[in-house]
């Protein structure tokens, strides 16, 4: 899989910002630091980071679930590609096959899997969003988790980064629909 290295942050929420306290909510993700082998390329097949994505979800995501407090119910993942990447490679390891082993890992999700990518220079922090694994439009479930690696990507890497979480927000407040009048 030519990874460089690989990296898991365990966020416990206690409280929200007001310090009123919670039930404890675990998020965790799971991160990965690979070579791209398109970088400095504008390729059009773009398919065999697809395959690396299920490599890679297989290999982490059944760790991020197992570090969690309580079942996941929420999950979410993004990309963040080094200077000499095209945004389309942080996509194709993110989009069309990486939900497979992230569902698998979860016990299955009947909503769509949250997901972002973006290119940056090493050190710059992205927010993979969370989403209820099962209804979409669960407002209380609609979330960021911020994670950075201080020397990733490098420009010709790739970040690959699946958040999983036991809870929604603490304390949400907005509903479970939206309001269209």
């Amino acid at each position: 899989m030519n990874i460089r290295k690989t990296m898991v942050v365990k966020e416990i929420i206690e409280a929200d910002g007001v310090s009123k306290a919670c039930s404890p909510i675990t998020r965790m993700v799971a991160m990965a630091i690979r070579q791209n082998p398109f970088a400095g390329c504008v390729v059009e097949d773009l398919s065999p980071l697809y395959d690396v994505s299920v490599q890679l979800g297989e290999h982490l995501m059944g760790d991020a679930v197992t570090l969690l407090s309580g079942a996941a119910v929420s999950y979410g993942k993004a990309a963040i590609v080094g200077i000499t990447s095209d945004l389309e490679h942080g996509g194709s390891i993110i989009r069309p096959k990486l939900g497979k082993p992230m569902l698998a890992a979860v016990g299955g999700g009947k909503a769509l899997i949250a997901s972002n990518a973006k290119a940056a220079a090493m050190g710059t922090p992205i927010d993979p969003s969370l989403g209820h694994k099962d209804e979409p439009w669960s407002f209380n479930h609609f979330d960021t988790i911020t994670v950075m690696i201080a020397d990733a990507p490098r420009p010709d890497k790739i970040i690959l980064c699946m958040a999983v979480a036991d809870s929604g927000r603490c304390h949400p407040r907005l509903g479970s629909a939206p309001i269209l009048d």
